[in-house]
Parts: structure tokens; sequence; C-alpha cells
């Protein structure tokens, strides 16, 4: 099984993503969680933590990683600072640590900052950590979801390289997306953006990877 590391578990996509990693047969959850208060609420799901904040150094975080899925956000607080900066820090870690696959959480628009009306300054983070990702070496995957609801997952979507339209789609889709495009193979340094729709993901997976 591989090591797969989940930065942002604790948050409302990621806690999505560990129990999706832990119901599986190929993967093994790390929960990275920033404050020590968090580590009991995996540890009561037995599911391994490490204590890091992206605003440090990582490099305790990503030993014995195979893989790394990037769910974290500050909630638009700290949007330079996590959002940008913390991606980039983990994204260098994790190429000095030989991550075999970084799969990031990115957004809806975030490929072209310049035309958004709202959340400018979000998605020029969003773009420059995709950026950074794309320019590191590491075999990646950028997912960029539309707006995240709760509604409960469909296991379906649209997902093109770049949507003509904005639109929504539920957490629990995208976290079965993310926890997809781990095998080697899949959506291999793949850049797609996605809403809600009628393919099924692993369908959609197929027209963006090798």
């Amino acid at each position: 099984m591989e090591n797969i590391l989940v930065a942002g578990a604790h948050g409302t996509t990621g806690q999505k993503i560990v129990r999706i990693l832990k119901d599986s047969e190929d993967f093994e959850p790390i929960a990275m969680v920033r404050a020590k208060d968090q580590v009991h609420f995996f540890k009561n799901q037995n599911v391994k933590t490490v204590v890091a904040n992206l605003e440090d150094d990582l490099s305790q975080a990503v030993k014995n990683i195979d893989k790394v899925i990037f769910a974290a956000g500050s909630g638009g607080e700290k949007v330079v600072q996590v959002d940008q900066e913390g991606a980039k820090r983990l994204i260098d870690a994790s190429k000095k640590a030989g991550i075999k696959k970084f799969v990031m959480l990115s957004s809806i628009g975030a490929g072209r900052p310049e035309k958004a009306d709202q959340l400018k300054d979000y998605l020029n983070a969003k773009h420059n950590a995709d950026e950074h990702l794309k320019d590191s070496g590491l075999d990646y995957t950028i997912v960029r979801p539309g707006t995240l609801n709760n509604d409960k997952g469909t296991g379906k979507i649209k997902l093109e390289k770049e949507l003509e339209s904005v639109g929504e789609i539920p957490r629990e889709d995208v976290a079965r997306i993310m926890v997809a495009s781990l095998p080697d193979a899949t959506a291999h340094n793949a850049i797609f953006e996605m809403v809600s729709g009628d393919v099924s993901i692993d369908k959609a997976l197929e027209s963006v990877s090798s």
C-alpha cells in the first residue's frame, strides 16, 4: 500500500478524502493536521497523523510518504501564506523527498485569474501554486472544480481542460476525483476543470489519462 499524505485533512473535503483512502485497498491515508487537538479526531478512526504547519518547515511531514494530496485552504484569511506559499513549500519538500505524485486541489478559473470578477486574489494564489507545481518536475494532477457544495455525490461529472461556464460540484465527488487521480498513469501531468455532469468519474478521467 502507498502512504498518501493529505494536507488539509481536517477540512470538509479533506475528511472525505481521508475516508475514501481508508476504505481503499491500495492507499493508506496520513492526515496532515495543523493543531495537536485534531490528532484525536483521526486517532479515533485509526488514521495515522502528522502535525505540520504549511507556514513552517515541512520536511518531517513528507517522510515515508509515497504521494501527496493537497486539499488545504485558508478560507480566504491567509490566501498568499497558505494557498500559495504553503502549497509551494509542500511542493518543494515533496520534490526533495522524492514523492512519486502530487495531486493538487485548485479551483476553476485558476488558469485565467486575470478574467475573474470575484476572488481574484484567491485565484491568483491558486494559479501561482499550480504553476510552481507544473515547473517542479514532480508528476502531478491539478484538479480545478467549480463551486463546492455539500450535496450527496453522484459520481458523475463534466470534465474539460477548460470549461466554458462555471457550475457546482459536491465535495464528495471532488474527493473521489482526487483519490482516483493517484495512480501513476491516471491524469498524468494533467490539468482539468470540472463541475457536476453526466459522465462517470472513471470514464471522464480516461480522457485526460495516458
